[in-house]
């Protein structure tokens, strides 16, 4: 038997929303056949392609032959539709969510879920009152270099983790000389731009589910690229953080250290990498590789600034091998949630856990504004209301 799942995706014309989540993830399950559940039946989702921009729409259909509308609440009101998704620009991200829950749709959404944590809240109450299922993409939980470091974890190889250095970035272009390979409103505030709001909210559901919990925070962002140009050429004044310097406090005595900038040239493995640290061995993870050394293999540097150093730090690392075939990480996410509401299966990835990385971002925000360290509250669904 074919279950048919009407998905409603919402923002589908922007990058993230027509690349990862329709051409790479829900495109691509449809192509495989949809998914197969334990039972042998089939799982195939069928999209409806919304936006504000007709002509790209339209373009976006002829290639992936899907319907298409500008008429969200037309959408909303078919029950062809049982799921929304939402990857439009932050700042319209909750008001059609709540749209969507009063209208009985499945929630599947792109994070930041909110720009304040009490928005972030509510959405949350709001889906669990009116009984529709619910998940938050957290795409880099699946990303094949993120998922060795977590079977490393898992067979005890680091001993006790120390500590988690992370490094994300990589220069994005003013837009008058080159052009910029992210859209202007993540420079502007105003619009849900920042990326403090953005980073930290994936930083805290990568240290939470490989590391340990969140428990405090110090955090200080910076406008490095004062002036921009946006996607008609014209100048523009950037009014949010476009780098972030955050050290956290982990459950456990665990010290987590993440530079995020649009403003630095990649000079290490990876656009993303994140080393731990532990007493038995340490290993550095990019996007799809990871590198590990055990506590025989440490070389014994000594210290002489004077003389060029013998050892090569590059060696005595072991390339992670796991012989599996890692799929897309976001079309991972996604084949869960559809699992999740067809068959319910398991989904721990909630509104509630995108609440988190909106308050961790919040709170880091007034680190930055205060210039200290700030205690993050534990945030369970009994505390959430």
């Amino acid at each position: 038997m074919t279950y048919e799942v009407g998905v409603i995706m919402n923002g589908v014309t922007g990058r993230m929303g027509l690349n990862q989540h329709l051409r790479r993830s829900v495109a691509a399950i449809r192509d495989q056949g949809g998914i197969r559940l334990a039972n042998g039946d089939t799982v195939l989702p069928n999209p409806l392609l919304v936006g504000r921009n007709p002509s790209k729409l339209r373009a976006i259909s002829g290639e992936c032959g899907l319907p298409w509308t500008t008429d969200l609440d037309s959408a909303l009101s078919d029950s062809t539709y049982s799921i929304y998704f939402d990857a439009q620009t932050t700042d319209r991200r909750a008001a059609d969510v709540r749209r969507a829950i009063s209208a009985g749709k499945h929630i599947y959404c792109e994070k930041p879920v909110a720009g304040d944590l009490e928005t972030a809240l509510d959405l949350y109450r709001r889906a669990r009152e009116r009984g529709v299922k619910h998940g938050v993409v957290q795409d880099k939980l699946w990303l094949p270099g993120l998922r060795k470091l977590a079977e490393l974890r898992d067979s005890g190889f680091f001993g006790r983790i120390l500590s988690v250095r992370g490094e994300f970035g990589y220069w994005v272009f003013e837009g008058d000389r080159v052009e910029p390979q992210r859209p202007s409103w993540n420079y502007r505030k105003e619009d849900g731009g920042g990326i403090i709001l953005d980073m930290l909210c994936h930083w805290r559901y990568v240290l939470d589910n490989l590391f340990g919990a969140v428990q405090s925070v110090t955090c200080l962002g910076a406008t490095h690229v004062p002036q921009r140009w946006d996607e008609a050429g014209q100048p523009y004044r950037c009014t949010a953080d476009d780098s972030a310097y955050a050290t956290f406090g982990l459950a456990g005595g665990i010290v987590a250290h993440f530079n995020s900038s649009w403003c630095v040239r990649v000079r290490r493995d990876d656009l993303l990498t994140l080393q731990v640290d532990g007493t038995e061995g340490s290993a550095v993870a990019g996007l799809r590789s990871c590198w590990k050394q055990s506590y025989r293999a440490t070389p014994r540097p000594v210290w002489n600034p004077d003389v060029e150093s013998p050892l090569n730090y590059f060696e005595n690392w072991e390339k992670v091998e796991t012989g599996e075939a890692f799929d897309n990480a976001f079309k991972a996410q996604w084949e869960l949630f559809l699992r999740h509401v067809v068959a319910d299966g398991p989904f721990g990835w909630d509104l509630l856990e995108g609440a988190k990385g909106v308050q961790l971002a919040e709170i880091g925000m007034e680190s930055w504004k205060r210039r200290c360290w700030l205690d993050v509250p534990e945030l369970d669904a009994a505390k959430a209301g």
